[in-house]
């Protein structure tokens, strides 16, 4: 490092002090030929003797710049060497230099004993989570499957069958809760993740999202509307962004009334690409907006509907990850509105 890399306010303190030496040698030189006139000899002495101070100030801003480099090269240094766990630079000195080293190589040291507690801590969810998802995918499916099976069974009594229902409603339930538990997790926890992060048509993502809400909106005879062109592109891992959409999607099915309409609009700008997704649903109160993105969070007129409150808060985890954000607007009774916004690039 040398003087020319030093921080741009040392060099506007160069110039200050500069310009403040030149305004009082100007003054002196004025005063001494005020009060004592032209005079050649006194001239003379007066110019070596202000050549000697501004060479002995330069000499001095010279060798504090160095002075300055020189530390702060030093310090670069130990910084290098405490990052890559090398042995001190100062070696143990009584200095402020020596002080400060020793103490980054502690938060360093600190900071990577938190790294591996942390890592550590991961592989055990990681493993939990394997160990949940291993021993109730088969019990699960056997309550699914026996359920099935009781229902089609002939001659079986009318509140026998709707208990049957009942049980098999649940247990998709309790499936679905299960897995979207264990993405939610393996998203948190790092073990997911995002892949092929690059610019893509967003009509696919959409399409693939629509395609599994597409029979529960029939059912309902709700209109979806789609607006999106072949052109609009997105930064975006397709799988994961399909599911935060299907989340929302879901939901304004879900809270639409029959015969109601939802209407999906992509457009783009210079930073991000937007997906406007509006319902002429039930609609969010304006207390509830800061809450709903929140783990299990279910809304008071939510409540009567089939759910657990995980769907927002896992979208926008996804979405987050992928540089995005998710903003809301609503009103109680006249729908809701979620614009999700997709870096370009």
């Amino acid at each position: 490092m040398n003087t020319k890399e030093l921080p741009p306010h040392f060099k506007q303190i160069h110039r200050l002090f500069l310009l403040i030496t030149i305004v009082l040698v100007a003054c002196f030189i004025g005063r001494i030929m005020f009060l004592y006139g032209f005079d050649p000899n006194l001239l003379q002495l007066t110019t070596l003797f202000i050549i000697c101070l501004l060479a002995t100030g330069a000499a001095w801003v010279w060798l504090w710049n160095r002075r300055i480099a020189n530390y702060l090269q030093t310090l670069d240094a130990a910084i290098e060497r405490a990052m890559h766990d090398l042995p001190p630079l100062t070696n143990y000195e009584e200095t402020a230099l020596s002080s400060m080293e020793h103490k980054l190589k502690r938060y360093i040291g600190i900071a990577k004993t938190n790294e591996r507690i942390i890592q550590t801590e991961k592989n055990k969810i990681k493993e939990l989570i394997s160990d949940i998802s291993h021993q109730t995918k088969t019990p699960l499916s056997n309550i699914m499957v026996f359920s099935q099976l009781m229902e089609e069974m002939p001659g079986l009594e009318e509140n026998v069958r709707h208990y049957v229902q009942l049980i098999q409603a649940q247990s998709y339930k309790l499936d679905w809760l299960i897995q979207s538990l264990i993405k939610l997790s393996r998203l948190e926890t790092g073990m997911i993740s995002l892949q092929q992060m690059e610019a893509k048509p967003l009509i696919q993502t959409l399409t693939k999202a629509l395609s599994q809400v597409y029979a529960q909106a029939e059912n309902k005879q709700i209109t979806i509307n789609i607006d999106c062109g072949t052109h609009i592109l997105a930064c975006h891992d397709v799988k994961w962004t399909s599911e935060a959409l299907f989340n929302l999607l879901e939901n304004a099915v879900k809270y639409t009334p029959h015969n109601g309409q939802i209407s999906i609009l992509a457009v783009t700008n210079e930073m991000f690409t937007c997906i406007q997704l509006t319902d002429t649903g039930l609609g969010i109160p304006s207390e509830e907006i800061p809450h709903i993105f929140k783990r299990f969070y279910r809304g008071k007129q939510a409540r009567d509907f089939e759910g657990v409150g995980i769907g927002l808060f896992l979208s926008r985890e996804i979405i987050t990850a992928q540089g995005g954000h998710i903003k809301v607007s609503s009103e109680a009774g006249k729908g809701t509105t979620f614009s999700v916004f997709l870096p370009k690039r």
